[in-house]
């Protein structure tokens, strides 16, 4: 079965840090552009972070300078490390594999709360 599972949100304080992941299964992500997007209630779900499939890495505004998106193609997964969260990054993060616009994968989302 081909999927992506996302894994590692969770309730943070603000300031702090979390790490989530998305793994790929019943495929390679070598080939993919993976990009992480994220929904908060009410809004429109966006895009926070993309890396291609040779490394190169783009960033939304908001949050530039403090979340890092990474790959590490031997153990099929993308990681996100966000760091000085706010509370306005609370939202459900997804993760995208797309192939050129040939084949697109979603993952099922995982939510990260950003509150004291």
């Amino acid at each position: 079965q081909l999927q992506l599972v996302e894994s590692g949100g969770g309730l943070v304080s603000p300031g702090g840090s979390l790490n989530v992941s998305c793994a790929a299964s019943g495929f390679t992500l070598d080939d993919y552009a993976i990009a992480w997007f994220r929904q908060a209630p009410g809004k429109q779900r966006e895009l926070v972070a993309i890396i291609t499939s040779g490394g190169s890495t783009n960033y939304a505004d908001s949050v530039k300078g403090r979340f890092t998106i990474s790959r590490d193609n031997a153990k099929n997964t993308v990681y996100l490390q966000m760091n000085s969260l706010k509370p306005e990054d609370t939202a459900v993060y997804y993760c995208n594999a797309d192939f050129a616009g040939i084949q697109s994968y979603w993952g099922q989302g995982t939510q990260v709360t950003v509150s004291s």
